[in-house]
């Protein structure tokens, strides 16, 4: 009985806009998203999306407070290869009532290492907001600064990495203080001729 009520938080897709409904081997991912080959929630096209400045995917605009630099961005394009792809999030699945997506991910917890990473290469960008999931003006259809927001360097919004991490996507993530390898937390990135290590991550959790 215990194992038919784990089975479902484990090798899982959410429901949500672009997700798939069942997990399975995608052989042509995009660059950042190629880990998620062998067993993933999103499609090709969704993972080549994932790359692009200005994606059809959510009509996000990365560039809100002037170019972002490329190393800050890659941990933004990693972030969305794993929402999108990610079959490991079982455990941090939540229902969520709105108009693109029925379920959301909350309180993942993230290594140490990829919120420190991400945090520090991103520390000297620019932007105006610390939820990135609301409050935006989409009067041009793509997000721009709310009026009257100031665009700022990330080490102000997000004076930790704590905070990047956990306020960014309205705490889709939580700063999980447990390193990379300690079976403990969710990567953002891993080498995949190593296998995915967030398939024993849900395990734990489930």
């Amino acid at each position: 009985a215990a194992v038919s009520v784990q089975t479902p938080l484990l090798n899982t897709c959410m429901d949500a806009k672009h997700h798939k409904r069942q997990p399975g081997p995608e052989g042509k991912l995009h660059a950042q998203c190629s880990p998620w080959k062998d067993s993933a929630c999103c499609t090709a096209n969704t993972s080549s999306e994932a790359h692009k400045d200005q994606s059809n995917l959510y009509n996000f605009n990365w560039n809100h407070c002037g170019v972002m630099p490329p190393k800050c961005k890659r941990h933004f394009i990693q972030d969305t290869c794993l929402y999108e792809c990610s079959p490991n999030l079982g455990p941090w699945i939540n229902q969520v009532d709105s108009s693109w997506r029925r379920e959301r991910i909350l309180h993942v917890p993230l290594c140490k290492e990829d919120c420190e990473e991400w945090w520090e290469d991103c520390r000297d960008a620019l932007t105006c907001k610390e939820n990135w999931h609301k409050g935006w003006n989409w009067a041009t259809g793509t997000n721009h600064c709310p009026w009257g927001f100031m665009c700022r360097p990330f080490s102000k919004v997000f004076p930790r990495p704590k905070d990047l991490c956990e306020k960014i996507w309205s705490n889709s993530y939580r700063y999980s203080g447990q390193r990379r390898g300690s079976g403990l937390c969710i990567q953002m990135w891993f080498d995949p001729a190593r296998g995915n290590p967030n398939v024993a991550v849900a395990k734990y959790y489930a």
